[in-house]
């Protein structure tokens, strides 16, 4: 190559270098307002306990038995602020948890991906709550973290309710959404681009599919907060949870025939994230005693398109369980 050359390529080179940055710098000014926006728009309506340094965020509210919800992938406590908690306030003492590292609670390192670690940091925080002898319910995600409680603490957790719970291991993958966002090169690459430029559209649109057959209650979209899960350290972890639920989940299910309390489990039969005769059918032949109540042509997010089945499962749970 001629020196003439190796100048002109050199000045190419340096040219798309200065344009990377340049771009690098407008997406992470991009991704940083964004969230400042989103934390701005949707603070924390609870309260914060410290377990083991790290803050854990609680919504806490009613008086009564204690009842747990714990919140499913990409979701926070608002899932469950959003309508659930006024159903259940005047005769229950509601405790939200956010889940390590999503909404306001704390990142725990490599534990935040493992339901078990997760359910032994929120009984801690509980136990900083005074909680006793809790109803512990979990949707979705959520509800893997709800079995280990129990299985972690059966002498002390009063009953489980699981809705269109991911409870049991499943066939085939998950697809490349999931996997690629897990990973490194999902980190430096399609985390940053989703979180600078994923459009209200978009999320809207993952809603819906999320609640197919059913549609979102007014308001929803706008309540939830998205964009406290398109922050790239929530978004990337989401992910990281999601692709390493299964070897839990297969362990986890080797004990499911010991649970020595009562299990409430709602599903709908047209749940397409979770699907009922994988995970809800089959848990409920595991877990000896265990209760299935099965929705006709519901989907995937019973506590708001029918509440009244979830509550109904909570109050069963308790009467079952000596708290009613």
């Amino acid at each position: 190559m001629t020196l003439p050359k190796l100048a002109a390529s050199l000045l190419t080179f340096a040219a798309i270098s200065v344009t990377l940055a340049g771009c690098g710098a407008l997406v992470g000014q991009r991704i940083e307002s964004r969230a400042q926006a989103a934390e701005a728009a949707y603070p924390p309506t609870g309260q914060f306990v410290k377990v083991a340094g790290r803050r854990v965020h609680a919504h806490v509210e009613g008086t009564g038995p204690d009842l747990i919800l714990i919140h499913g992938a990409s979701g926070s406590t608002r899932d469950f602020t959003f309508s659930l908690v006024d159903q259940l306030k005047d005769r229950y003492r509601v405790i939200a948890f956010d889940r390590p590292g999503l909404g306001w609670s704390d990142d725990l390192g490599t534990e935040s991906l493992s339901p078990v670690a997760q359910a032994d940091h929120l009984r801690a925080a509980a136990e900083q709550l005074g909680v006793r002898r809790p109803i512990v319910l979990g949707h979705s995600y959520g509800a893997s973290v709800a079995l280990a409680w129990g299985l972690r603490d059966p002498g002390q957790t009063a009953a489980l309710v699981i809705v269109s719970g991911a409870t049991r291991p499943w066939d085939g993958g998950l697809g490349p959404s999931y996997t690629l966002t897990a990973s490194r090169f999902g980190r430096a690459t399609i985390v940053p681009l989703a979180s600078a430029f994923a459009t209200e559209r978009l999320t809207s649109s993952v809603i819906d599919s999320i609640f197919k057959p059913q549609s979102a209650p007014e308001g929803y979209d706008d309540y939830i907060g998205a964009g406290l899960t398109l922050r790239p350290p929530t978004l990337h972890l989401n992910a990281r949870q999601i692709t390493a639920l299964h070897p839990y989940l297969v362990e986890m299910e080797k004990h499911y025939d010991r649970l020595p309390i009562p299990v409430e489990i709602v599903h709908g039969d047209r749940d397409m994230v979770v699907p009922l005769e994988i995970h809800g059918v089959p848990l409920a032949d595991l877990i000896p005693g265990a209760e299935i109540s099965i929705i006709a042509d519901g989907g995937h997010m019973p506590h708001h398109t029918h509440s009244d089945r979830v509550v109904d499962a909570i109050d069963r749970a308790a009467r079952r369980a000596g708290r009613r």
